[in-house]
């Protein structure tokens, strides 16, 4: 395990394991850390896991590690590597098992002081249009031609059948459609799994959540992003549910045979990998594609059963109910990206899992009002507890190949916090300060408890002291809808 008497302190938010550390290390590890996070960061074997990662063929510069990280897969949830492309490999578990989770963010003109006594029937709302739980079917069930689509076209298919207007992919990552999916790539047992959920939020730590706009830091950014103080916001973090959790096991189990054929030699048998120029490579990175189509759409479908909820309970007793989109962003992605490495510009495939793009301003991807400010970077904490909507920087694209921190990061397991903490007891106390709960299960809640989870403000203040990040807003939870 990998001791605090290993790391090199570069400065007060920055650490480094060198390539020292170990013979086979092709690049260092770099930390974003506070003293209090380092320490629960090598609590847990994400330090190795980052190590193990830094030996992966054709990586450059570093692997990232973000203030949020904890144990993973193979790879730790928070880290960030690079490849070189073509010489490069992609690794399924350097991205996760659920390709494409990310956040929405949609913002509101409704005022909370105004709507207080309606959250209870809001949040009732949420939970009925907003199907959640571990296999649950949606409102959209799909035949395999229908989902076929979806894996081509993501967000553009649920705006071609009424789940969308055109600014919401307008103010999506890529604009809700990632190249390359090929839907012959994606198994039978995939997409069977995949045609009844769209529009399903899912369990663990995906969630619905109306916040209100605690304090503004950037106004001009705020402005754009539509954000007022006071205001009612709405986040939905989920992801591509069973059907990117089956191409992982897919490809995870197909991949054990390619770094054989490869020669590619491992310390852990989790990060097995392909280069990106093979078949098997080029095959995954299609499915991948797939399943990030797949969660764009569904968050999608989800933000419009949110705005027929708001509908629903609000029309008539506020003067605008409207949810209007301020970005959706992926943090469990490979992503094809052009970066500085070594004075020159070189394409790399970038794995982000659990961290967030944060390009800095000037990005041409962006809508035109967030280009001269940057990348929305959204970052939801534990529920109870604050959640962050920041911008990227120039110092992320120097830094951490333009990516930021995704959410406060686990410092307690699933099964340890269902020990510890008591669900109705939990359901009770966030009751008690205001939150409204909808879940799907006492045990369910009692896993996404605030304290099996590290402070999400801390965790923003090393990204935004590190300068990888900048605040934009600070949110509060008012309701809260669990699986």
């Amino acid at each position: 395990m990998v001791e605090k008497s290993d790391l090199i302190r570069i400065d007060d938010y920055r650490w480094e394991i060198p390539t020292s550390y170990r013979d086979d290390m092709r690049v260092p590890v770099q930390i974003f850390a506070s003293d209090a996070l380092i320490d629960q960061a090598l609590d847990d074997k994400s330090m190795q896991q980052a190590v193990n990662a830094s030996t992966l063929p054709g990586l450059v510069e570093r692997v990232v590690v973000m203030p949020d990280v904890h144990q993973g897969y193979g790879f730790p949830i928070g880290g960030v590597a690079a490849s070189r492309y073509p010489d490069g490999i992609i690794s399924p578990g350097a991205i996760g098992y659920d390709i494409n989770c990310g956040v929405r963010l949609l913002a509101s003109r409704i005022a909370f002081e105004e709507a207080r006594q309606w959250m209870d029937d809001l949040a009732s709302a949420l939970y009925a249009n907003c199907p959640s739980g571990v296999g649950v079917g949606g409102s959209v069930r799909l035949t395999v031609k229908q989902l076929e689509k979806v894996c081509r076209e993501g967000a553009e298919w649920a705006l071609n059948n009424g789940y969308a207007r055109r600014e919401d992919l307008e103010r999506t990552e890529e604009q809700g459609r990632i190249d390359g999916g090929q839907p012959g790539k994606v198994s039978t047992r995939a997409k069977q799994r995949g045609k009844e959920q769209l529009g399903t939020l899912g369990a663990g730590n995906h969630f619905i959540e109306v916040d209100v706009v605690d304090k503004i830091f950037n106004p001009e950014a705020a402005e754009a992003m539509r954000l007022q103080e006071g205001m009612l916001a709405l986040q939905i973090h989920c992801g591509s549910r069973g059907f990117g959790h089956q191409i992982c096991s897919d490809y995870v189990k197909d991949f054990q045979s390619a770094v054989k054929k490869y020669g590619i030699t491992l310390p852990d048998r989790e990060l097995v990998c392909a280069p990106l120029d093979s078949p098997e490579g080029k095959d995954y990175l299609s499915a991948m594609a797939c399943a990030a189509n797949f969660a764009f759409c569904n968050r999608q479908v989800l933000a419009h059963h949110a705005r027929r909820s708001f509908e629903q309970v609000l029309a008539g007793k506020v003067p605008d109910w409207d949810l209007t989109q301020v970005y959706d962003i992926a943090h469990n992605m490979g992503k094809m990206e052009d970066h500085q490495v070594g004075g020159e510009t070189v394409r790399v495939c970038v794995h982000r899992k659990g961290a967030t793009r944060a390009f800095g301003p000037g990005f041409e991807g962006l809508p035109e009002t967030y280009r001269p400010l940057g990348q929305p970077v959204l970052v939801p904490g534990s529920m109870g507890t604050a959640s962050w909507v920041l911008t990227g920087t120039q110092r992320s694209m120097e830094q951490s190949f333009g990516s930021s921190c995704h959410g406060a990061g686990r410092v307690m397991s699933r099964s340890q916090a269902k020990r510890e903490v008591w669900g109705q007891d939990l359901r009770e106390q966030l009751e008690e300060q205001g939150i409204a709960i909808r879940a799907g299960s006492m045990p369910g809640l009692a896993e996404e408890a605030p304290k099996a989870y590290k402070d999400v403000d801390e965790v923003i203040e090393v990204v935004t002291n590190a300068g990888i990040a900048e605040k934009v807003a600070r949110l509060r939870p008012v309701a809260v809808i669990k699986g």
